[in-house]
């Protein structure tokens, strides 16, 4: 492998992190297992063709991006009443047992060479527990990077029959020299016949790099809906991911992006259904300007045992500009002939009969092209149920556009 662990991460350097943050002996060997196995570990897949791939994550310069022992944020955390929102260091006291069953359950700290990384290096991070039952509605987490790198992990666990809604917004702080990494690991183990969304908003200066892995795991008549909002950031690898485990569970995966300047955007989004009776919807709508580049990968992956299955994908990318570029690879793989499935991608220009029109009527050209921005994200927006989230978001492609 290309890539270049930096000077500073050792042993030693993993064992000073840990022991700062009084961690168990459990995440500590975690967290070494996680190191030890880097250089055996593969970054992330990425879509190519012969002759191109279409993202060059090998180009990131570890030695340069990462500084251990140098990670700096201000998170704030607000829970609703009967839910438990907290860092780590503060939840290992009376939760320890239900972080140590959980964490790594959904996504595996050796999956990738990014994963890994991240899992020995986290200095900053939340765990959500939702006791069974309890309907909490408003729980966010605002977290500011002020640091030249920064490793965060998430952990959210719900009850049977309990609900929550957790908005997650992170965005750049004091300024840094140089460009900046910022890496985020979310999970979330759903218990059986519980509701979870989360949604997340990106908005990073355009000098980080930015790599996501949001990954859930659904039981019985359990839902987990994600909301992916990417703004900012100079090349954002964001994967948003959810299996089905659980007979009757659903997932819907709503993300929205807006690249300008010289931004590259490589999303993905997958389902596995692996139970019967599962539903998925996966939506996405995106736009480019100026010479801002998208990679898009969908998948609907339905396993030979999950019968009656429902399972939908669409993708449309709106380009501003002719040095733009977009790319979208749908993909469906069906092992159960008891399936109803869809998938579609478009990439075009603004509609001329639709600009011309409004031109004539008195119309400015610059308005009439942000009135049709505006109005391309409005499918996405209607899928987006949290006012706050939506509401934030409108201001964003607002302020993008002026």
């Amino acid at each position: 492998m290309s890539t270049q662990l930096p000077p500073s991460l050792s042993e030693e350097t993993v064992r000073r992190i840990a022991d700062d943050r009084d961690e168990p002996e459990w995440l500590l060997e975690t967290r070494l297992d996680a190191l030890a196995a880097l250089d055996g570990l593969d970054l992330p897949d990425v879509i190519k063709t012969p002759g191109r791939r279409w993202t060059d994550l090998e180009a990131l310069d570890f030695e340069e991006l990462v500084d251990p022992l140098d990670q700096a944020d201000v998170t704030e955390r607000e829970g609703d009443e009967g839910a438990v929102v907290l860092p780590f260091t503060e939840a290992f006291e009376e939760y320890g047992d239900v972080i140590e069953a959980n964490f790594g359950s959904v996504l595996d700290p050796q999956e990738n060479y990014f994963t890994a990384l991240s899992v020995a290096l986290f200095t900053t991070g939340t765990f959500v527990y939702v006791p069974e039952g309890v309907d909490a509605e408003d729980v966010t987490i605002r977290a500011e990077m002020n640091s030249q790198s920064l490793f965060s992990q998430t952990l959210v666990v719900t009850e049977e029959s309990s609900t929550v809604t957790i908005l997650e917004g992170i965005e750049s702080g004091e300024e840094a020299d140089g460009d900046r990494y910022f890496s985020n690991l979310v999970e979330i183990a759903a218990g059986e016949n519980s509701y979870v969304q989360y949604g997340s908003l990106q908005n990073l200066d355009e000098d980080t790099y930015t790599y996501t892995l949001k990954r859930g795991d659904t039981s019985d008549y359990s839902t987990i809906n994600w909301i992916e909002g990417n703004l900012g950031s100079k090349l954002t690898r964001s994967d948003v991911e959810t299996t089905l485990n659980g007979e009757g569970s659903e997932s819907q995966i709503v993300g929205a992006f807006f690249g300008h300047d010289d931004q590259h955007f490589d999303l993905n989004a997958r389902v596995w259904h692996q139970a019967e009776h599962t539903t998925a919807d996966l939506v996405t709508r995106g736009v480019l300007d100026d010479v801002a580049r998208s990679v898009y990968e969908g998948v609907q992956d339905v396993g030979e045992d999950a019968w009656n299955t429902s399972s939908y994908q669409r993708e449309n990318t709106l380009m501003l500009s002719d040095e733009a570029e977009a790319d979208a690879s749908p993909k469906l793989i069906i092992k159960n002939h008891d399936t109803e499935a869809s998938h579609s991608a478009t990439v075009g220009q603004v509609d001329a009969e639709d600009l011309f029109y409004m031109k004539s009527r008195s119309i400015d050209p610059t308005t009439a092209r942000n009135m049709l921005v505006e109005g391309f994200f409005v499918p996405v927006l209607e899928e987006i149920a949290v006012d706050e989230f939506r509401d934030d978001l409108e201001d964003l492609v607002r302020e993008r556009l002026e």
